[in-house]
């Protein structure tokens, strides 16, 4: 399996800064943190695993937000002063296989639980003012393009070897739309609806004795309901 070492990780997110650093372009600058519900939709699976050969079935995934690690995600966004923004953002979304799907692919173990990292680029455009007497809330909505590094933890029934890395899987979209609550000119509050889609192409290490890796394909989408605390400056 190819790892990818965490400097890449960071290195690959922060490749977008230059696109939107410059003074000309940023009239304010919103740091966001949340948490959230999350939930992966079932996905077909295709590939090859060791020791069982060709794989072609569909996946019940579980999101598990609240088993440790959680999910969470944060976000940096450049306001203009026509309030469009860009920036970026990472997310630690998760996926475990169900024990059902485990048992019928030979696997003790299947999750993207350290997280099925999600980082993106992205564009926005809020609304302050949009609903009369009540200036302090405005919602939003925006998208982002980026790549999946999730955390691959998979072992086969038996199996000596456990896949346990990070590794990039492929592209990732991601689409936001909520409502912002501010409480003075630099904090504010907000809920929001999320979702990230992302075309993995996932590895699995062989044992001793196999003749080679494993591959697995299936495209992940999570549904997510934020609720976060942002600061401007």
């Amino acid at each position: 399996m190819k790892a990818v070492p965490m400097n890449r990780i960071v290195a690959t997110t922060l490749a977008a800064f230059p696109l939107f650093a410059s003074p000309a372009a940023s009239a304010e600058l919103e740091l966001s943190l949340y948490l959230g519900v999350q939930s992966v939709q079932d996905s077909s699976v295709s590939g090859t695993l060791p020791g069982v050969g060709l794989v072609n079935r569909s996946i019940d995934w579980k999101g598990k937000p609240f088993d440790a690690p959680i999910y969470y995600g944060a976000r940096a966004m450049w306001w203009l002063d026509n309030d469009l923004g860009f920036g970026i953002e990472g997310t630690h979304t998760k996926a475990y296989m169900s024990d059902a799907d485990l048992n019928a692919l030979g696997l003790s173990r299947f999750e993207l639980s350290d997280g099925h990292n999600i980082f993106t680029a992205n564009v926005m455009k809020r609304w302050p003012g949009a609903f009369s007497g009540k200036e302090n809330f405005t919602p939003y909505v925006g998208g982002g393009l980026g790549v999946a590094i999730p955390h691959v933890d998979a072992q086969e029934v038996g199996g000596s070897v456990r896949t346990y890395d990070y590794e990039y899987t492929g592209l990732a979209l991601r689409g936001i739309a909520g409502m912002k609550y501010a409480i003075n000119e630099d904090w504010a509050v907000f809920g929001e609806y999320q979702f990230t889609w992302s075309d993995n192409s996932i590895t699995v290490d062989p044992s001793p004795g196999q003749a080679a890796a494993g591959k697995l394909s299936t495209d992940l989408t999570t549904h997510a309901v934020n609720v976060g605390v942002s600061y401007s400056f």
